[in-house]
C-alpha cells in the first residue's frame, strides 16, 4: 500500500494509506516513515496527523520494507452515539447530492497551507429547494481547526425549515472528537463551541466520506476552502442557482 504526505506536530512525514489516499488506521494508529527509503517504520496516533494541501499518494516501492502494514480498521456503517440527545453517526454512507424534504445536507471541508498556516473553510449547504456555499478565510490555523469550523458554520446556518442537519466530512479527526469520545489534546474550546452549536439543532448527524474520492459536493467544499486560502479572502454565504 502507498503513503501520503502528512504533518506530525508540524513535521513532514509519510503515512500509510490505501490507493484512494485514505489513512490505514489500526488501534487508532497509523504507520509512518520520516523519509523515503526509510527502513524503520514508526506509528503515530491518527489524531496527531494533519493533512497537507499536497494529497497525492506515493508508491510503496519508494520506501523501505519496514514493518508489515497494519490492517485498516473496518469502516463503521450507521454506528451511533448520543450527544446532547442528538444522533451522531459516523459512517461510510452513500454521499447524497440532493436533500429530501425536511433535511439540510452540508458538505464541510477545511484547507491549510502549512500547519499551522493560512487556513480556509468551505461548506456546501443544501435543502430541498436551495444550495448555498461558503468560502471563508480564517487566518492562521491548522487543518483540524478549519475542518471543525466548517462543521460549526454548517450548524450555525441551519435553516429553520429543516428538521435535521446531515453533515458530510472527510475529517476522521472531527468525527472522532465530536461524536466518538476521542480525547482531544488541542482545540478544546473550539470543540466545545462546535458541540454547543450542534446541540442547538433539533437533530444532527455526522457522516464520513473519503476525501478526493470523486464525491462531487465534497470536492466542491474542498475547492471553496482552498480558494479561501489562496485568495486570503472570504465570500460569505452565497446562494447558487
Amino acid at each position: 500500500m502507498p503513503f501520503r504526505t502528512m504533518l506530525l506536530r508540524g513535521a513532514k512525514v509519510f503515512a500509510r494509506c490505501d490507493e484512494s489516499g485514505e489513512l490505514v488506521v489500526s488501534g487508532g494508529k497509523v504507520e509512518i516513515r520520516y523519509k523515503a527509503g526509510e527502513s524503520k517504520a514508526y506509528t503515530a496516533l491518527v489524531t496527531n496527523l494533519d493533512p497537507m494541501l499536497d494529497r497525492g499518494v506515493r508508491p510503496d516501492s519508494e520506501f523501505g520494507s519496514g514493518m508489515p502494514a497494519a490492517p485498516k480498521a473496518p469502516a463503521t456503517s450507521g454506528s451511533t452515539s448520543r450527544a446532547g440527545g442528538k444522533k451522531a453517526v459516523s459512517s461510510s454512507a452513500a454521499a447524497p447530492e440532493h436533500a429530501e424534504p425536511g433535511e439540510a445536507i452540508a458538505y464541510a471541508d477545511g484547507a491549510c497551507s502549512g500547519n499551522p498556516g493560512p487556513a480556509g473553510v468551505g461548506v456546501v449547504l443544501l435543502t430541498e429547494k436551495t444550495r448555498r456555499e461558503l468560502s471563508e478565510y480564517i487566518g492562521e490555523g491548522t487543518n483540524n481547526i478549519a475542518e471543525l469550523l466548517g462543521i460549526q458554520r454548517a450548524a450555525e446556518a441551519f435553516p429553520s425549515s429543516a428538521r435535521v442537519l446531515k453533515v458530510y466530512t472527510d475529517s476522521s479527526y472531527a468525527i472522532g472528537v465530536l461524536s466518538k469520545g476521542w480525547k482531544a489534546k488541542a482545540n478544546i474550546p473550539l470543540i466545545a463551541s462546535v458541540k454547543s452549536a450542534l446541540a442547538k439543532l433539533p437533530a444532527w448527524e455526522l457522516h464520513h466520506v473519503r476525501g478526493h474520492h470523486g464525491v462531487p459536493l465534497n470536492e466542491a467544499a474542498d475547492q471553496l476552502a482552498v480558494a479561501a486560502v489562496q485568495g486570503r479572502s472570504s465570500k460569505g454565504w452565497v446562494e447558487v442557482p
